[in-house]
C-alpha cells in the first residue's frame, strides 16, 4: 500500500499586453507614459519569476506587433524586457479590440493577463468582456496630470500624436479648461463602468507619481477579497 499526495499546482501564466501607441509619447513629469508602461511590466515580470510563474508578451499599436509566448526563467524575462525597449512601432494608432480578440485566440489556458494602456480607444467593449470571462484581466491605466487638467498658458498648438491632427486652444479661457476637465472626468467614467461590467480590476498610475505603492495596495485589496 502507498500514499499518493497531491498537491496543488500553483503555476501561473502573466501575460503582459502593453500599448505601444503614439499616445504614450507623452510625459510632462520625469518620464513619458510609454517609460513608465515598460518600468511596471519589469516589476510584473520579475516578480513573476520569482513565484516559479511564465511569463508572456503581446505588444499592439493599432495591430498586434509582437508576440513572445510565455516561458519560465529570468532569461525569458530579459527577453521579453528587450523587445519592450527596443521595440519600434509599426503604427501610431490604438487598437485594444484587436489586441484583446489575440490575446483570447492565442493564450487558451487561463492566465493574469496585464493590460498596461491609457485607454485612449473606443469599442472594445465586447472583446473586454469576452477576454475577463477567460483570464484574469487586469487594467494599468497609464496617465499623465496634464491629461486631465490644462495649465492656463494662453494659446497653445496642440498635436494628436496618434492621427497628427492639430488644433490650437486658448487654455486661458476657464470655461475651455472647465469643459475640457469635464470631458476627460466623463470618459473615464464610461472606462470605469465597462471595466465594472467586465469584472476588470483597475489601477491608475500617473507619471510623475510613484507607482510601487499603489500596486502594493491594489493586490493586499485583492488578496483580501479572494
Amino acid at each position: 500500500p502507498f500514499v499518493k499526495v497531491y498537491e496543488e499546482e500553483r503555476e501561473l501564466t502573466v501575460m503582459l499586453v502593453v500599448d505601444v501607441s503614439a499616445s504614450g509619447e507623452f510625459g510632462t513629469k520625469e518620464r513619458q507614459k510609454g517609460e513608465l508602461a515598460v518600468e511596471i511590466c519589469g516589476l510584473l515580470a520579475f516578480s513573476a519569476i520569482k513565484n516559479n510563474d511564465k511569463v508572456g508578451l503581446i505588444i499592439f499599436s493599432d495591430r498586434v506587433e509582437k508576440f513572445v509566448p510565455p516561458r519560465k526563467g529570468r532569461r525569458h524575462v530579459l527577453r521579453v524586457l528587450r523587445e519592450l525597449l527596443y521595440h519600434k512601432p509599426e503604427g501610431r494608432g490604438t487598437d485594444l479590440r484587436t489586441a484583446l480578440e489575440y490575446l483570447t485566440h492565442v493564450q487558451r489556458k487561463r492566465a493574469v493577463a496585464f493590460v498596461v494602456s491609457d485607454f485612449q480607444d473606443t469599442g472594445f467593449e465586447k472583446a473586454l468582456s469576452v477576454a475577463g470571462r477567460r483570464h484574469d484581466v487586469i487594467a494599468i491605466r497609464v496617465g499623465d496630470e496634464r491629461e486631465e487638467e490644462l495649465p492656463d498658458l494662453g494659446y497653445l498648438e496642440l498635436e494628436d500624436p496618434e492621427s497628427g491632427e492639430i488644433t490650437v486652444v486658448n487654455t486661458s479661457d476657464s470655461d475651455f479648461r472647465e469643459r475640457f476637465t469635464q470631458g476627460v472626468r466623463r470618459r473615464r467614467a464610461e472606462l470605469d463602468r465597462a471595466l465594472r461590467r467586465s469584472k476588470v480590476d483597475v489601477v491608475d498610475v500617473i507619471t510623475g507619481r510613484p507607482y510601487v505603492r499603489p500596486l502594493m495596495r491594489f493586490f493586499e485589496e485583492r488578496a483580501r477579497r479572494q
